[in-house]
């Protein structure tokens, strides 16, 4: 009965604990990728446009337009029908809209294997030492040009934080065209010096009007006996 429970159990750890990667279904390199301590499925929220007033005293005119901007539903005015509308009491605010998005620690090694093993979309990104997180499912946005460049509006807006620590920010943001959305990859400086002791750490970052968080159990994130960031 022992060594029967002990089976059971052996077969509920997933494939990064038991299974040399040469050994990864199709299914392991999909769980690696999507729902595993590297990876997890937000729902991101969509926040409020910016009013008129509000984008002029910001020096803006019109509508933002770009990346996080642009793919997104519009929202929509209701129009009073009658006086009686007009009298009628606020109607509680409906809850924010929200859009599925994927948020990955490209720089683990377990990642990297899947995808290679995989032959899945791999990020091209420009060389650099650090922690490389991705959030992948940014509705595509009518714009072009250099990675690094169309990332540089995101860089102020992301962090890593750990509690009683400073937040870390971004060295760089790099934007890529997939098939049919975008992806975002930051990188954190390995100054950084993430370690088991933080416990958790929480990536957050705000994509033109789209709030993406996420917390890492950072004790959950080992493979091959080591800790991979």
């Amino acid at each position: 009965m022992f060594l029967l429970a002990g089976v059971v159990l052996l077969a509920a750890d997933p494939a990064w604990k038991t299974k040399p990667v040469q050994s990864w279904t199709e299914a392991d390199t999909k769980q690696v990728l999507s729902d595993s301590p590297w990876a997890k499925l937000v729902k991101a929220t969509i926040v409020s446009k910016q009013s008129e007033d509000e984008r002029r005293s910001g020096g803006n005119m019109g509508s933002a337009r770009g990346i996080g901007f642009d793919g997104l539903e519009k929202d929509k005015v209701v129009v009073p029908k009658s006086i009686m509308d007009l009298l009628k009491p606020e109607p509680p605010a409906p809850p924010r809209p929200q859009i599925p998005m994927l948020v990955r620690w490209e720089s683990a090694f377990a990642v990297r294997s899947a995808e290679f093993k995989s032959g899945g979309f791999e990020p091209p990104t420009l060389d650099g030492e650090g922690y490389k997180v991705a959030v992948y499912g940014i509705p595509t946005a009518n714009v072009k040009g250099d990675p690094k460049v169309l990332g540089q509006p995101l860089k102020d807006q992301a962090f890593l934080r750990r509690d009683g620590q400073k937040d870390v920010k971004p060295i760089s943001v790099e934007v890529f065209q997939q098939e049919d959305s975008m992806v975002a990859v930051y990188l954190f400086p390995l100054s950084a010096e993430l370690s088991k002791k933080d416990a958790f750490v929480e990536f957050g970052a705000l994509i033109g009007r789209i709030a993406v968080t996420q917390s890492f159990n950072v004790q959950e994130m080992q493979f091959q006996g080591k800790l991979d960031l």
